[in-house]
């Protein structure tokens, strides 16, 4: 009802509902696998899944439909629905598959923020329908899925109970490569007995000069202390496509010498050079390559399963993969694809530009709707941008969290019209994003290289950074305390996975817990009517279980009242309800945005547009110069505004949730000299 009156975020609305022609009418009978590799696992482990794979010749396959391919594509936004109505056939279709990617990255975040739904409950039944298909995950290291550092005891937990859910393999990276953020991890993993995949993260060029920091011997040395940490297998991640064919041969061919362990290679085709990249890591011995469905394939996707099968032929390490199954599969998320087309980042081709601005593909989509949301449209400029943040903060590794520091402070330069120069000149003056000055704080960790003290300097304001691992000094999570604070709040015995969650993503888990109190759960809606709503005289089917359907109908929809107030008129199996919604429009149709006057310093602007998440400070309070006025938020960007000088708060010209552009005013200031 709320999007029918409301719409849905990024979504343009039609006159009728769009249904793509389904042309996916093959259903494949389960198929006996060359080697079932979950029930190896659990009869011989990690090691036993490593034997067999460097006894196999012909190359292996991990297929990302299901995780990176939609977030690199259309912003994670792919749901839970559209991924179990083919989920038992890829499964019978495909079975000589490695694995399949099917968690972690953004798909966590994003549907309890975006999608209604519980990523856990995705992992559950995508394990039910994948019985035979070892399942993988992508994890943050002591970031887990999030975008911080979370205690030891919570990442612990965290990995054991996606375990008991069904993932089989972790990979385990560090956005800055940074070893000891990723030990634990892998300790914990191992401890499961389920496959720890220790990563290196890509970036700069190993066939030239220009990027020393990251030559092969680097890559080299961190394979070797990575396997030394005890991990079963190497993975290669190539966020933003940098990876050159001639560049993976010397890559691979120096890592089969330097480590034992199989080597596991991902990519983006952002750069349009992915399947080259994979023929030559193929010809010179990796094991297993990252691909996607030929329709989520491509651009800043992973390439395509597919095309990659034909690229090998006549090459002894061709997949095993039975084409015309895969190809009847294709033809699903062909159909299916329009449904996210408003997530679209809008790249028809390749962008040799990657090659220099180095944004990884999982951030390419996610980067444009955020700019989109704060009114930047430029998105060439953003990368431009992007490219000079880099520099500005020595070329560090851009993956998340760590990309998403870059992509914050370029969005954040953008809307102040602030050059590299000016932020090194005078940063003591700006609110940073919260996630800039927690990355120069020491946060996320060290980078290679380590900091540029002059600008960090400029962000901390006189903080002093750490030095060590974050989650050496956090204290433990009280995992008691959060399922009680989850009781009090209408929680209905909270799971062990509700309570990470929250300890995650609190206020993001907390929204998703309101939300599913007042309308109940929403993943049976078909994803036209989820993402559109419904429009007049339309009809709905709703599968509520086996053999029960539900039949809704909007029959009309009343005008808004004083309050803003809308009814709609439903039949639901045959019995008339009305539904009473708050029309957003009509609420805001009379709000004025008064914009702070630059020449006076009294006044506290808005370092950017988003949303008011709390306000700090009373009217009549005073402040010392740098206390915490406002906390903004912007598509998972969030920003502090602090006092630019002692004082006494005159007035306050926003609430909390209240939506804001840039420079907004949001208060006032008197300087007094009693706060210090």
């Amino acid at each position: 009802s709320d999007v029918t009156v409301n719409g849905f975020k990024g979504v343009e609305r039609q006159a009728q509902k769009y249904y793509p022609e389904l042309r996916y009418d093959v259903h494949f009978p389960a198929a006996k696998p060359q080697k079932d590799l979950v029930a190896l696992l659990h009869a011989d482990g990690a090691q036993g899944v490593t034997d067999w794979i460097k006894a196999q010749n012909q190359l292996l396959l991990t297929d990302t439909t299901f995780r990176d391919a939609h977030q690199s594509l259309f912003a994670t936004r792919m749901r839970t629905r559209d991924m179990l109505t083919v989920a038992q056939d890829m499964g019978n279709g495909l079975p000589n598959l490695f694995s399949m990617e099917v968690w972690g990255g953004a798909t966590f975040d994003v549907a309890y923020r975006f999608l209604n739904e519980d990523p856990w409950t995705r992992l559950k039944k995508l394990r039910a329908a994948l019985p035979h298909t070892l399942l993988q995950m992508l994890f943050r290291g002591s970031n887990a899925v999030g975008y911080q550092n979370y205690p030891d005891n919570v990442i612990k937990a965290f990995i054991q109970k996606a375990a008991d859910d069904g993932v089989d393999v972790f990979r385990i990276f560090d956005s800055l490569n940074w070893l000891p953020q990723m030990t634990l991890s892998i300790d914990t993993v191992k401890q499961t007995g389920k496959l720890a995949e220790a990563t290196m993260c890509y970036t700069g060029d190993i066939l030239s000069h220009a990027h020393p920091k990251y030559q092969l011997a680097y890559y080299v040395d961190l394979a070797k202390q990575l396997v030394a940490a005890g991990a079963d297998m190497l993975a290669i991640k190539d966020m933003a496509g940098l990876l050159k064919p001639q560049a993976a041969t010397e890559l691979v061919t120096a890592l089969k010498d330097a480590v034992s362990v199989p080597i596991h290679l991902h990519t983006h085709d952002t750069t349009g050079n992915g399947i080259a990249t994979y023929v030559a890591a193929a010809n010179a011995g990796v094991d297993i390559v990252d691909v996607a469905q030929s329709s989520f394939s491509g651009t800043t996707s992973q390439p395509s399963l597919e095309s990659l099968y034909y690229a090998l032929s006549g090459n002894q390490r061709q997949p095993d993969i039975a084409i015309e199954k895969a190809q009847k599969l294709n033809r699903y998320f062909q159909a299916i694809r329009p449904y996210y087309a408003d997530f679209s980042n809008g790249v028809t081709g390749p962008l040799t530009d990657i090659y220099t601005v180095q944004m990884p593909g999982g951030q390419y989509s996610n980067l444009q709707q955020q700019a989109r949301s704060m009114g930047i449209t430029d998105f060439e400029a953003v990368k431009t941008m992007y490219a000079e943040v880099n520099t500005l903060f020595g070329d560090i590794i851009k993956v998340t969290p760590s990309s998403k520091v870059v992509g914050d402070m370029a969005l954040f330069m953008l809307q102040n019209h602030l050059t590299p120069d000016e932020v090194l000149a005078h940063g003591e003056q700006y609110d940073f994003p919260a996630s800039v000055v927690a990355f120069f704080k020491g946060d996320l960790g060290q980078p290679v290289g380590g900091f540029p003290k002059a600008l960090q300097a400029k962000i901390l304001k006189g903080q002093k950074p750490l030095t060590v691992r974050p989650g050496q000094l956090a204290k433990p999570a009280d995992l008691k305390a959060v399922r009680a604070a989850l009781v009090q709040a209408g929680m209905n015995e909270p799971s062990t996975e509700d309570v990470l969650s929250a300890i995650l993503y609190p206020d993001v888990f907390n929204a998703y817990a309101r939300k599913q109190r007042q309308i109940g759960p929403v993943t049976k809606l078909d994803s036209p009517s989820y993402f559109q709503g419904m429009r007049i005289g339309e009809t709905v089917s709703v599968p509520i279980k086996a053999g029960k359907t539900m039949i809704i109908q909007l029959n009309a929809i009343g005008e808004a009242d004083a309050s803003g107030m809308k009814t709609l008129y439903f039949t639901v199996d045959g019995q008339k309800q009305e539904v009473q919604i708050r029309d957003a429009h009509q609420k805001s149709a009379g709000l004025r945005h008064q914009l702070a006057e630059p020449t006076d310093r009294n006044q506290i602007g808005a370092p950017m547009a988003g949303k008011i998440v709390s306000v700090a400070v009373k009217s009549g309070q005073e402040v010392a110069q740098g206390d915490a006025l406002f906390v903004i938020e912007a598509m998972k960007m969030e920003t502090t505004v602090h006092a630019p000088f002692a004082g006494t708060v005159t007035h306050l010209y926003v609430e909390a949730g209240a939506l804001i552009k840039s420079q907004e005013l949001l208060a006032k200031l008197q300087p007094c000299v009693t706060k210090q």
